[in-house]
């Protein structure tokens, strides 16, 4: 998917109507959901209520078979933001190095175009390696976390 698209699609759903939308092409699926208005100060340390993307986990080897574990898949970024592991500066993360993780709870906090996008496990799983930090800006694809299906 292209980062232009992704961010016009995001653009045109934020001033729209529209409450719900889902989007697939290829092994890439975004569901947006409407719930309520951001809070004015924007990253406030809270679980946001804002309108959320969800990105499909996405099966794709690493450059180098080094830095993947055996058998783990890679979840990727699904658009260019800042990211975010816990709900707060002082908050643990929300998917640690060998925690396991269900289907649908979030992984992580991706903030683009002051959205705060809740990135969520599509399947069970367990944590094999993470692959950002708090703040990093990071770009469309970028691989984020390295999991383990349960």
């Amino acid at each position: 998917m292209q980062e232009q698209l992704l961010i016009t699609i995001l653009e045109k759903f934020s001033a729209g109507s529209i409450a719900e939308l889902d989007f697939q092409e290829g092994n890439i699926r975004l569901q947006l959901r409407k719930e309520s208005a951001l809070p004015k100060a924007g990253y406030s340390g809270q679980k946001p209520e804002a309108p959320r993307a969800v990105a499909a986990a996405q099966s794709a080897p690493l450059k180098s078979a080094e830095e993947q574990p055996s058998g783990a898949e890679t979840i990727k970024s699904p658009i260019v933001a800042t990211f975010y592991a816990s709900p707060g500066p002082d908050a643990p993360p929300f998917a640690a190095c060998g925690a396991a993780v269900k289907a649908g709870e979030t992984l992580c906090i991706l903030e683009a175009m002051k959205m705060m996008n809740h990135l969520e496990a599509e399947f069970d799983c367990e944590i094999v390696a993470v692959r950002a930090k708090s703040g990093d800006v990071v770009e469309y694809g970028q691989p984020l976390f390295e999991v383990k299906r349960r």
